[in-house]
């Protein structure tokens, strides 16, 4: 688990742990809508947040649909290699790509991410896809939407809207992933910029 510390940096809680819970039940149901059903479905989380999260989701279509198996519905995609910010950004070991038994051909992906800012993540997201399938549908489901977009992406599926300085940052912390104190934390922060 990763130790949250905050620095001396004013924060607040945009998102608690209910809220959060709330989103992605939210989004759970808005995906098997707008697929019409849980056929073909295939979640794949970007590492690191994005991953826990896709479970989450496939936890909750399973439990919305009970012909789902959550197991078989979810992988980790990683984007590391295929990112456009490779040598401005500190050096960070590539994950694992996970993909269903099932592959992601003629399957309706949807990606799944904790926070969209630039939208170069998806970017590189949609171009490691690429290398390993053909998918018949791409759609993306994040828990935050920060604006401030520098590329034509938007998300299908949106926890919630933040609007937010670009001076700020948005944090989120996640059980699986991050802790305070010892004791697992499940919250959205924003950060005040410097």
């Amino acid at each position: 688990m990763t130790e949250v510390t905050s620095a001396h940096v004013p924060s607040r809680v945009v998102l608690n742990q209910a809220d959060i819970d709330r989103a992605l039940t939210r989004i759970a149901h808005e995906i098997l809508e707008a697929n019409k059903g849980s056929q073909d479905l295939v979640l794949l989380g970007i590492p690191s947040r994005g991953y826990p999260l896709a479970v989450r989701l496939a936890n909750k279509i399973a439990a919305a649909d009970p012909s789902v198996n959550a197991e078989t519905i979810v992988g980790q995609l990683d984007v590391t290699m295929f990112r456009d910010d490779l040598s401005h950004q500190p050096t960070r070991p590539p994950r694992h790509t996970r993909l269903p038994l099932s592959g992601i051909d003629n399957k309706v992906v949807v990606l799944i991410d904790d926070v969209l800012y630039s939208g170069r993540t998806i970017r590189a997201a949609l171009d490691a896809l690429v290398d390993l399938g053909r998918p018949r549908i791409v759609r993306l489901a994040v828990l935050v939407d920060r604006g401030h977009r520098e590329l034509p992406i938007r998300a299908d599926h949106v926890g919630k809207n933040l609007p937010t300085s670009s001076a700020e940052k948005v944090r989120v912390h996640l059980e699986e992933i991050d802790s305070v104190d010892g004791m697992p934390v499940n919250e959205v922060v924003i950060e005040a910029g410097k």
